[in-house]
């Protein structure tokens, strides 16, 4: 959705917001002792889209858009970790926060679960369920896509169009169709989508 603040700065929110107490030094010994072992790959593991490939999947199709272009989203959507601590950390700092693995702000998701199966559903527990948070970007790339007109500007794919949309907002995504050029924010956007289309398409394929 947005561009957001930089990762370092929502790191730096939550550890304000969660601050932890120093371990106990441990009792002196002539043995060394060994430190608790820490992955990389699996924090990688943790923020790679591809894990969630069968939600897309099943998703897009329920939904009726392409499932690559929703992978590509959740790619540009992964520049910042999807841990629920720190969303909710983010939020308190900054209320207009987006939630989730796709990112969605609270105005998109009241909006794309209207009359959907997941409409009891509440924005706050995005950060907890991505099954919820990919259902609702899907159905919110096909209510943006019925706005889309018959008669295009060819600068854009439909795809292309979609993904500024869900960005910067179906009025930049109706303007764009029409021939009219997006700010540099979504403009990049589109951009990073590009990037990604091939990735996103071996990752639905997996």
């Amino acid at each position: 959705m947005k561009f957001r603040t930089p990762l370092a700065v929502l790191v730096a929110a939550a550890a304000t917001a969660c601050s932890v107490s120093p371990a106990p030094a441990p009792p002196p010994s002539s043995a060394p002792v060994s430190a608790p072992a820490t992955s990389s790959s699996a924090a990688q593991d943790q923020q790679d889209p591809r894990r969630h490939a069968p939600l897309v999947r099943t998703h897009a199709e329920s939904a009726g858009i392409s499932p690559q272009l929703l992978m590509a989203i959740l790619y540009n959507e992964s520049y910042k970790p999807h841990d629920p601590q720190l969303e909710r950390a983010w939020q308190k700092i900054d209320p207009d926060a987006a939630f989730g693995v796709a990112n969605m702000h609270k105005a998109a998701f009241d909006e794309a679960k209207q009359n959907r199966d997941f409409a009891a559903r509440d924005w706050q527990e995005l950060p907890d369920d991505a099954d919820l948070a990919v259902a609702a970007a899907a159905w919110h790339l096909h209510d943006l896509a019925a706005q889309l007109p018959k008669q295009r500007a060819d600068a854009y794919t439909s795809d292309e169009l979609l993904a500024l949309g869900y960005n910067a907002g179906a009025s930049t995504m109706l303007a764009c169709a029409q021939g009219g050029r997006p700010n540099a924010q979504a403009q990049s956007y589109v951009d990073k989508i590009r990037a990604n289309w091939q990735k996103a398409a071996e990752a639905v394929r997996a």
